[in-house]
This record gives C-alpha cells, sequence and structure tokens, in this order.
C-alpha cells in the first residue's frame, strides 16, 4: 500500500493536514486533518509498505500493543480507502 501521488502533508494552524495537489486540487474534500499517529501512518505510507509493516512501526514508535496498533492502522486504512488516497498496487 502507498499513498497515491497528488497528495502532500502541511503544517496549517498547528495542525497537519493532508492536501490535495495538482489534478486532486479541484476536490477539496479530500483534505484530510492527521493526528500525530496520523500523520506518523501517512509518512509511512508514502512509501510502500504492508499493514502489518504499518503496526509493528506505530508499535515501535509510540510503544502501545499490537492489538491497538492493528486497529489504529485498520481504521486509518479504511478512511484512506474511503476517500480513494490509498494505492493498494
Amino acid at each position: 500500500m502507498k499513498i497515491k501521488d497528488g497528495f502532500v502533508l502541511k503544517e496549517i494552524a498547528g495542525s497537519t493536514v493532508a492536501v490535495p495537489v495538482g489534478e486532486n486540487l479541484v476536490n477539496l474534500q479530500l483534505m484530510l486533518t492527521l493526528n500525530e499517529s496520523g500523520a506518523f501512518l501517512w509518512q509511512q505510507l508514502e512509501n510502500s509498505c504492508t499493514e502489518e509493516e504499518l503496526i509493528a512501526a506505530l508499535t515501535k514508535e509510540y510503544q502501545v500493543d499490537a492489538q491497538t496498533a492493528g486497529t489504529d492502522v485498520r481504521a486509518f486504512i479504511k478512511i484512506l480507502k474511503e476517500n480513494h488516497i490509498l494505492d493498494e498496487a
């Protein structure tokens, strides 16, 4: 999985926001405000990685158990898929 081209992370008024660019710019509904762990996962997904790799990275970075990390990762992936931001190839 990987974040599709056409999105960047920006710091706006103290918040981390995923912003569409290029062709995606016409659809501002694709803007997502991310919390700290969401921004961390987004950065991991800027390079291709698996769900298992995301869980391991989140577990290591935030010292949470794998079950909690897995629940959070799956919820985040679901949001990205629903907004057509994730390239699963």
